[in-house]
């Protein structure tokens, strides 16, 4: 094995024997590997800090390409204090962890690693972690291969005229081609479309009424429904955090 170092983001960790994880590892250079972090669990290990869940570095290890790794050591790019200490904040980067883990099963797709880091750096710099959670659940259909229609129609493909959205008809819907579905106030068709190409990156302002968040909210989550099989538990859980907790 050569040594290696790859820039990533912990997904998830695992226990493995008495003092050892197995960690999942969304990395830019490889996507998404298998790192096993020896005695890091002893209180002794100068791994111990570097070894769980959306630690943000530079991992140096023993590169293998077809099985685990082991790492050596990192040199953390973003400690997310800001984020760590945040109940809805961990809650959302939870959820995205966890989203991004079951989307990088399906692809291989560099570009990936690009909207995770963005959307937790942004994040961590007080951006709205619904609305930003909600840029990167459209973003990821893409890779998922079931891109809702934003660009049109999903009935007729005309590009005026759109007056709602339904997630049966797999997007925008026109006058034209609308039967019983309720119309929306047409900032949700302009957010739901800049959301889906906006650069994270490039993000200096966000905000948008609740109002206009919760169909947004409701459209993504019937469509992820509909359309991936996907079964993300911190989902449930941010459904009955945003119950007790204000909107963000």
């Amino acid at each position: 094995m050569k040594i290696e170092c790859v820039e990533g983001i912990v997904l998830n960790e695992m226990n493995y024997s008495e003092s050892s994880k197995i960690l999942r590892i969304l990395t830019k250079e490889h996507g998404k590997i298998g790192v096993l972090s020896k005695g890091c669990r002893s209180l002794k290990s100068k791994l111990r800090g570097v070894s769980g869940k959306l630690v943000y570095g530079s991992f140096y290890i023993y590169y293998k390409e077809n099985g685990l790794s082991t790492l050596i050591s990192v040199d953390v790019k973003n400690s997310f204090i800001n984020l760590r200490s945040d109940l809805t904040k961990i809650s959302y980067a939870a959820y995205l962890c966890e989203l991004v883990d079951q989307v990088s099963n399906q692809t291989s797709d560099g570009s990936i690693y690009d909207v995770f880091s963005n959307a937790l750096i942004k994040m961590e710099e007080n951006f709205s972690p619904r609305i930003l959670t909600n840029i990167v659940e459209l973003k990821m259909l893409d890779y998922l291969g079931v891109k809702p229609m934003l660009d049109g129609c999903a009935y007729c493909g005309n590009t005026k005229k759109i007056i709602t959205l339904s997630s049966s008809a797999g997007g925008f819907v026109c006058q034209n081609c609308y039967s019983n579905e309720k119309i929306v106030n047409s900032d949700v068709i302009s957010f739901l479309r800049m959301f889906y190409y906006v650069d994270i990156a490039k993000i200096s302002k966000l905000s948008i009424k609740d109002d206009i968040m919760r169909i947004i909210d409701e459209f993504i989550d019937e469509y992820y429904e509909r359309y991936t099989g996907l079964y993300l538990k911190s989902k449930k859980f941010l459904h009955n955090l945003n119950k007790i907790t204000p909107k963000n």
